[in-house]
């Protein structure tokens, strides 16, 4: 005997489907698009669904913020410089959008090139093995002369280098962060993991420097997050260095009694990475707020955020 015959179905008990409640209807459905069309047209015509619905809330929620004057923070690591954003970046800043500007080591070299020659990247693989990798010598001597200056006269290591940007006449600074944000008077404040980045391996480093300076961005950093409440944190294409320094910052600023109720956190990166799922979107936010994750090229996905907000605030 067989110990499990088929079994019977025709006892089973249905419903109507008119009965169901469905997770998607055709309100939700996208439009198609129309030659002619504008923006707002194409981002009316996403479908109301998963990463579309959220794109559609995320910028509601910062165009609020901006409105209505909340802290707009944007993180970053270099990669979003060498795929070309800065201007985009540079016109949010211009527009009060970005309250403060923060970024990891890296973004110090491949903004400090752009300024000085107009192109950055270099080809790992082509010097490495001659030991040559790193080893250009302007940009990376101006920014620890920029380290040396800003530990002396007690400056973020962000303001001392737009200021030396601004200072060395460079003939692409209007395509510099730091310059920009020097003129601006807009905060912009430097993370440096020490050993990462080229310029620390020039002769004119000093680690106690570039200490002193980091840690007063990092003072002026946790400033700026204690004042997230109904405000915006976005960490653009930084796995692991802006994740955790925000983190600690949530941290600091709710010891000190800061409510950061209300918070929206923004993680934008071409693969999901763990530090930023949690230490971005999920764990800021778990007190009241909403996390948002967008995963997708940098040089596609933060583009289009910036020209919807746009579209949005006008």
């Amino acid at each position: 005997m067989n110990r499990f015959p088929p079994l019977e179905l025709n006892r089973l008990k249905t419903y109507s489907i008119k009965e169901r409640t469905s997770k998607v209807t055709r309100d939700d459905l996208a439009g198609p698009w129309n030659k002619g069309g504008g923006f707002n047209d194409f981002i009316s015509g996403l479908p109301n669904i998963l990463a579309a619905a959220d794109f559609r809330r995320l910028v509601d929620r910062l165009a609020l913020a901006v409105k209505t004057g909340r802290t707009v923070i944007l993180a970053m690591g270099g990669h979003p410089v060498k795929v070309g954003l800065s201007p985009i970046i540079i016109d949010l800043m211009k527009r009060g959008v970005i309250s403060l500007l923060a970024v990891n080591g890296s973004v110090m070299v491949h903004d400090t090139e752009m300024a000085m020659v107009g192109a950055t990247s270099e080809d790992v693989a082509a010097s490495l093995g001659q030991g040559a990798f790193g080893m250009s010598r302007e940009a990376n001597q101006l920014i620890n002369r920029a380290a040396a200056t800003a530990a002396r006269d007690h400056l973020g290591l962000g303001r001392a280098l737009g200021l030396k940007i601004m200072e060395g006449g460079f003939p692409y600074q209007e395509d510099s962060l730091f310059a920009r944000a020097a003129r601006l008077d807009l905060p912009l404040t430097v993370h440096v993991a020490l050993g990462t980045d080229v310029y620390h391996i020039h002769p004119e480093a000093d680690g106690g420097d570039l200490g002193r300076a980091g840690f007063q961005d990092f003072r002026l950093f946790c400033s700026a997050v204690a004042t997230l409440s109904q405000g915006v944190f976005i960490n653009l294409g930084s796995a692991v260095v802006m994740p955790e320094v925000f983190l600690k910052a949530v941290t600091l600023a709710r010891n000190l009694g800061h409510d950061l109720k209300g918070l929206t956190t923004v993680n934008m990166d071409f693969v999901r990475h763990y530090r930023p799922q949690v230490n971005v979107v999920d764990r800021p936010t778990a007190e009241g707020g909403q996390g948002f994750n967008f995963i997708g090229h940098h040089e596609i996905m933060f583009p289009l955020l910036a020209a919807a907000l746009i579209e949005r605030l006008d």
